[in-house]
This record gives structure tokens, sequence and C-alpha cells, in this order.
């Protein structure tokens, strides 16, 4: 016997359950299914351990897209707090303020090495490598060889998984552009003499240089509790521990079935009109049956993947960072968060400190891999090499692995999404693809929702009046502290391509 439903949801991540609250709101009958057997709200999830919450990845909340901010709040009304906005660089003992401080970099640098990087910067301009190929090239070109071993060769390294001399110059083009040297340090100066005033109410906002963020007090699980709580009351189901494992569609009835499996070997199916999906793309066209022809390049589809080590301390080893990017390639931690920073609700102890360390990987390899125990060891020994805190402070930690984090752009990925999207969209008119791994575009939360509003208005409507695809926040950014730097892009997040 079979479950029907005029809208079933693949996955309750952000996208997921927007589709689904919308739809529920509206008096439309929806099912959403999600893997987890525990918790809702995919990498936007708050994790428990012993009360200490912390979130995957770090969620601030902060958009340009009026609609996704009165639908953040009309979801949880009463939750948000307002948080100042603290992070900063560390590389070799020394931590820099981003967005860049002119005088503090000069200082924890040295005057050789300033000197050396200044003399490297105007080597490069004068001798600029003609034709750039590679990340490594262009960076290079436009800041010299020193400041770019210094500041971006081993975060982006770290990152993705890839040397800087495969990554396309056209991504450093994409994720660096606009930024000028001299202009940097204009700004940076600025920034030191407390002469930098924030854009004004009614003026442009930069997303990078915001010096505050809204953020759910018990962290970003919060909202997504209260949205799955919301479609459940107004008649909608919310289903844990079902993995979609097979979807079939009659084009004749017009009816799709899907078939969802619990960890407990029980099966369930059911048939839906629609079918909307946030699942990784990979995983999706791969349990359709019969098999599409767009199954090889479905299965060519890449991700980056990562895991934190949650590390609680005592609260006298704490600092005041939500975040710290470590560029030290002694290290392999890429990035530390303070979850207390984020919300003092965060950690339920005032005489302990919660840290989240960040290592990104691939799943299946060494890091992946590992046993929990040696993870948290080397992330117990790195906290000390960078000095954060003693890890004889170390009182407990636990590890969260979270798979297909990030969408790779293989020199690939473009020409095989577009034939996914063409194949599915002609061999399957009510199926819609949502968020960052339904679509397979590495963007932000924002984003993610906002495709899902877009679809459960087409699902209304009968038709896919508005192009998910062409979903643009008009978000402000700026790299590297250029509060001069104004320009609109798309929400989807540049990430890097190979060298063709």
């Amino acid at each position: 016997m079979s479950l029907h439903t005029e809208t079933l949801v693949i996955g309750a991540g952000p996208a997921g359950l927007t589709t689904g609250y919308m739809l529920a709101k509206a008096g439309r009958d929806v099912v959403v299914l999600e893997r987890d057997p525990a918790q809702v709200g995919g990498i936007s999830r708050t994790v428990e351990y012993k009360g200490f919450l912390f979130d995957i990845g770090g969620h601030r909340f902060f958009s340009k897209a009026k609609e996704v901010v009165d639908l953040w709040n009309e979801i949880l009304p009463d939750d948000f707090i307002e948080r100042p906005r603290l992070s900063r660089i560390y590389y070799k003992g020394k931590t820099y303020a981003y967005p860049l401080r002119a005088f503090e970099a000069l200082r924890n640098l040295g005057l050789l090495e300033s000197a050396a990087c200044v003399a490297s910067y105007l080597w490069a301009r004068a001798r600029p490598i003609a034709e750039p190929r590679s990340f490594h090239d262009w960076v290079r070109n436009q800041f010299g060889e020193r400041l770019f071993s210094i500041f971006f060769k081993t975060y982006t390294e770290k990152v993705w998984g890839m040397s800087c001399d495969e990554i396309s110059a056209d991504w450093a083009a994409q994720r660096i552009k606009g930024l000028d040297l001299g202009a940097a340090i204009r700004d940076g100066v600025k920034r030191s003499l407390g002469l930098h005033r924030p854009a004004p109410a009614d003026g442009p906002v930069i997303k990078t240089l915001i010096e505050s963020f809204r953020y759910p007090r018990r962290g970003p699980g919060m909202m997504w509790d209260a949205a799955a709580a919301a479609i459940r009351g107004n008649g909608g189901r919310v289903l844990l521990d079902r993995r979609v494992d097979a979807l079939s569609y009659d084009a004749g009835t017009k009816l799709w079935t899907v078939s969802a499996r619990r960890q407990d070997g029980g099966r369930e199916t059911f048939t839906a009109r629609n079918v909307v999906s946030s699942a990784p793309i990979r995983e999706l066209v791969g349990a359709i049956r019969p098999a599409p022809l767009s199954t090889f390049q479905a299965r060519s589809l890449r991700y980056r993947d990562f895991l934190t080590v949650a590390l609680i301390a005592r609260a006298k080893d704490s600092f005041p960072d939500n975040w710290i990017y470590v560029h030290d390639p002694a290290v392999k931690v890429g990035r530390v968060q303070n979850f207390r920073s984020w919300s003092p609700e965060m950690v339920p102890d005032e005489s302990y400190t919660c840290l989240g360390l960040e290592y990104f990987c691939f799943e299946g390899d060494g890091v992946w891999n590992a046993p929990d125990s040696e993870l948290i060891a080397m992330a117990r020994r790195e906290i000390g090499l960078i000095g954060l805190v003693d890890p004889a402070s170390v009182v407990d930690a636990c590890v969260v692995r979270q798979p297909k984090a990030y969408p790779v752009y293989d020199d690939a990925y473009r020409a095989n999404v577009a034939t996914i999207r063409r194949d599915l969209e002609i061999g399957y008119p009510t199926l819609h693809l949502v968020g960052r791994n339904g679509m397979h575009k590495y963007n932000n939360q924002d984003h993610a929702m906002m495709t899902a509003m877009l679809t459960a208005r087409n699902i209304m409507l009968g038709e896919r009046r508005f192009d998910v695809w062409n979903v643009n926040e008009d978000a402000e950014y700026a790299e590297a502290g250029l509060s001069g730097a104004r320009e609109a892009l798309a929400s989807e997040r540049m990430v890097p391509r190979k060298v063709a």
C-alpha cells in the first residue's frame, strides 16, 4: 500500500523545508522525506553534544532579499539575536584582522617581509605573466609571489583539495576581481586610524564587510525545527529516517512512485503528482528507474566534504572571534569556529567554551576515514600549535562528518549539469530541483531558500513560470576589505575550476 500526496519533497534542509512550508501554508498536500533519523536542517542543522550546540560550517542570517528575511521572521519571530562580526586570519603565529588593517599587517609581517612583499608586487606588475592560466598565475600578477604564498595559496588548497596551479585563472578573476592592492591599503589605513564608516542605512550593504549579523539564539537548527513544526501544523508531513532509493514516473497517469528505505530495513512507497528534490543530483539521477540518458553525466559530478572536530575547553582559554581562517601550512585545520561567539546559548556552562575545527577532505580519503580518536588527537595538537587554547584545557570532544558539503566545479561540471537539466526537464516535467546540492550550485542559504520559494509558486501555478536557475539575490560583495567595491553578483558562490 502506498501513501499519496500532491507534492513529495526529498530532503529536509533549507530548500526542502522552505518548499514544504510554502506549500503547506497555502493548504497544499505535501510530504517531506529526510534520510537523517534524528533531525532536520541538513548542513544548516545544529548539532548537540552533552548540552553543547554547534553549527556545521557557520550560518550568518543576512540577505538582501526581502522575501527571504520576511520568511525568516515569519518562521522564527522571537528567537533572533544580533551578534558582532569578528573574524581573523592566522598565519605563522600571528593573527590579521579581516578585513585588513594596514598597520597591523605591516607590524605582524615585519619591516623586512613587508618590504619584500612590496618589491615582489612591483616586480610582478612590471613583469606580469603574459597569459595567466592558473589561479597561481593570476594572483601572482595582481599581488606578487610573496603575498600569494601568505594570503592565498594555503587556505585555497586546503578548502578545495587542488593545487593553485590546477585551478583556473577564470575563477581567480571572478573571486577576487575588483581588488586593487593600493585600494586595499588605503581602506586598511582608514580602518587602522578609525576613519572607516559603515554604509548608511539606506545605502548599499557590502556582505563581506557587515559589522554584525542576526543569528538564532540556539543555532540555525532552531529555524528548521520551527519550519518542520509549521509544516506539520498546517497539515503537511515531515518524515525522518526515509532514504529515497528509487523513483519512477508514469507519463500516462502523470504520477511519480517513490520508494524510501528506513534504517531498520523497512520500506515505504509514496505516489505524488510533483517531486521536489534537494538531494545531490548524482544520487537523484542514480535512483530514477529506468535510468535517465544523463546518468553518465550525473555520475561525473563531484563534491567536497568536510568534518568538524568540536573541542570543549575551559573558558579562560577562549577568544572573541566567530571564526579564524588558518592560512598556516604547518597544520591541516582550515578554519576554527568559536560557537560561544555565535551565541552564548550555544554553550550551557559559562566556565567552558566549544570550538569547531574544520577539516576539508574528500569522502573516503585518509582524513575522512580516520578514527574519531585520531581526529580528536590531531585537533588538540593543532589547536595548541596555533596557540588558540592550551590542549590541556580540552576536557571533551566529538567529531561530525558532513558529506557533500560543497559541489565541485571541475572542467566538465557545467556541461554535465546542462545535459542533466535538459534531460530531466524533457522527460520528467513535474520534477523540480532546488538548493545547493539539488542544483549543484555553490549557493548561500538564502539563495537556496529563494529557489524553493519560486518552485512552490510554480507548483501552485501549475507551470514553470519562474526560472529558479537564474535566481540572483543581488548581494553586494567585496574582497579583502574594499569598502569602495560595489558589485551585484549572483548569490551562487564562486568555486574553483580546473585549468582547461
